[in-house]
């Protein structure tokens, strides 16, 4: 029987003000960010979100699981550029299922340059020690 293919390194670390650390794997732009960690619990609305002024200098937890799913297009947009600092979900964007789409979500955040970080819920059988530096952070 084959070997179950190698989970990917992380390339994506949140670190809290407490020293918690959360790895993950990042996808937009790369760099560091420093910002308040807030959540946001819709279903819809990323893109109006992540150019909504009211969440200026925060990186933002969505709790709903597929973001991205619908792409991006610039009517979408409150402002004319994204303003929340960071991007936290659980799942990779998946390629656009929209009509309206006119891109994708992580060419979006790359050309607006936001990191971006996707966390996969921890797994007790992962040993700190067989985690890696991060090389983007959130």
């Amino acid at each position: 029987m084959p070997a179950a293919p190698a989970e990917p390194r992380p390339t994506a670390c949140l670190v809290l003000a407490d020293g918690t650390i959360f790895y993950g794997h990042g996808f937009g732009a790369t760099g560091r960010t420093v910002a308040e960690l807030c959540f946001n619990t819709a279903m819809t609305g990323y893109q109006e979100i992540m150019t909504d002024p009211s969440y200026a200098g925060q990186v933002v937890t969505f709790t709903f699981p597929h973001i991205g799913n619908t792409g991006v297009t610039a009517e979408d947009d409150e402002a004319t550029q994204a303003v929340a600092a960071g991007m936290v979900v659980k799942w990779d964007p998946t390629e656009p299922s929209n009509w309206r789409a006119s891109g994708d979500l992580v060419a979006w955040l790359t050309r607006h340059r936001h990191r971006r970080h996707r966390h996969p819920p921890p797994d007790p059988r992962d040993p700190p020690a067989g985690r890696t530096a991060c090389r983007a952070g959130v």
